[in-house]
Formats: structure tokens, sequence, C-alpha cells
């Protein structure tokens, strides 16, 4: 967003008054860059996941058994749920799709599952409490976000990927905004809107168990590595004593006479 001046004028003078810079995301460095702060900055999600409560389930999907897929969040046209039904749809074997959550295109998304024939492999919940989330991804072989790019918004992150990936969930995403920076190379990735590539990956997934397992082991390790509160407050605490070298570096010295005064 683009401010007429004075605000722009403020904008600037913040920036160049700043001495470090938190962006949540990497587009989010890319505009603080682009409106000029020049300043040191560090790319940190503004939230992780707890481990011990996003835990793998304690048993895996067996041979022969429906391919488990889910999602969570908003049934809006951004997260291109349309696109996820058309590949579910040309699926070869046993599969079963979860939607959980609400939005404005719940209602054409039911009459596509009628269309496309799978409206009995396709069930849509309702919205869940946070707590009952690990349950929920528990009972998945595979979460996908097929988050398409529109005018006016991008996928800033994904908070439901880590917390799949943390229950040792396969996880498949669009390449919208950050959602590959935030799977890296613990899951699969496609090209926004590209129903066939989606449907290749969640095929793929259908054939081969010990492909999902692989796959959940290292989004389980990504999380572990990056986005627990833990490493989150982590680096967070890491930012401020570089903020309080920094400026004791900087300091102006002081001599011993002006003590002995």
């Amino acid at each position: 967003r683009n401010y007429p001046p004075p605000f722009v004028w403020w904008e600037r003078a913040n920036y160049r008054r700043t001495s470090h810079a938190l962006a949540g995301n990497q587009d989010a460095a890319a505009v603080l860059r682009s409106k000029g702060y020049h300043g040191p900055l560090t790319v940190l999600p503004q939230f992780g996941v707890d481990p011990a409560i996003f835990v793998p389930a304690s048993a895996s999907r067996a041979a022969g058994a429906p391919l488990r897929i889910g999602y969570a969040g908003g049934l809006l046209p951004e997260k291109g749920l349309d696109l996820l039904l058309q590949a579910c749809a040309g699926l070869q074997g046993a599969w079963q799709l979860t939607l959980v959550g609400e939005g404005e295109s719940r209602a054409g998304l039911v009459a596509l599952a009628a269309k496309l024939g799978v409206a009995d492999r396709v069930r849509f919940d309702s919205r869940l409490e946070s707590h009952a989330m690990p349950v929920f991804y528990q009972n998945l072989d595979v979460f996908v976000l097929p988050s398409r790019t529109l005018a006016t918004w991008k996928e800033q992150f994904g908070r439901v990927l880590i917390e799949a990936m943390s229950c040792a969930v396969a996880v498949v995403g669009s390449d919208s905004g950050e959602i590959p920076n935030v799977i890296g190379d613990a899951g699969l990735l496609f090209a926004e809107g590209n129903v066939e590539l989606l449907r290749g990956h969640l095929q793929r997934l259908l054939d081969d168990l010990g492909l999902g397992a692989n796959l959940g082991q290292a989004g389980r390790a990504r999380v572990l590595a990056h986005y627990t509160m833990q490493q989150i407050a982590a680096q967070t605490v890491d930012v401020y004593h570089a903020l309080k070298e920094s400026h004791l570096n900087h300091a102006p010295s002081i001599g011993a006479s002006h003590f002995e005064k």
C-alpha cells in the first residue's frame, strides 16, 4: 500500500529511525525494502506450534486403506478448494477428503463435489476449536493447502501447514506467497492453479505408503528446527540481544575522568 504525502514522509522517517525490522515472511521483507527501509532485517514467523500438543498419530496408514486427504481454513475462493476437488475426482484408487471450515464458497463446493460425482467421498465439517485440531491432523495422511493468488491477496504463511507437519502429516501446497518457504523440502509443491500437478502429487501419495511416511517425518523435523514456539521465541530474543550489542558498540565512550568527577 502506497501512502500519499505527508503520510509517506512519516513512514520513511520511521524507517530511518528503526534499528531492526522483523518481517513475518519474505514478501513482507521485500515490501519493507521497496519502501525504503535499509537497516538490519530478520525474517521471522510471528507464531509457532507446541510440538508436545501437535504430535504424530500412533498408527500410520495401512496398505490398501483409502488416502485420507484434509484441509482446514476458510472455504473461500482464494483457498483454491475447487482445484482440490477436481484433483481428487481424477484419482485412481480409494480416497476420502475432509474440508473443515466455513465461508462463502461452501455451497458452491458442495455442488461441485456432486457434479464431479464424488459427493460420497467428500465430508464438510464446521470450523473446529483449536484444541480439537491435533486430532483432526492425526486422522489424515496428507494435508493440502491449494491457495491461489488474487489481485489483492496471497498466502502470508499458512499456520495449518506447520500444525500438520508437526503431526507428521505429509503436506502438499501451491506456490502462492509464503507456502514454498514454509514447506521447504519437507513436502510437495505445485504451481498454483495446476490441477494436473496437484493430482499427480496426490496419486503418488496414494500409491506409495513410504513417500507419505518419509514426508511426514521430514515435516516434523522441519517444525522442530524452525517453527516451534520455543524456536520462534529464541530467535526473537537473539534479535534483541543483537540490538543491545549494536547499541553498546556504538554508544559514545566515557573517559575515566568522568567517573572520577
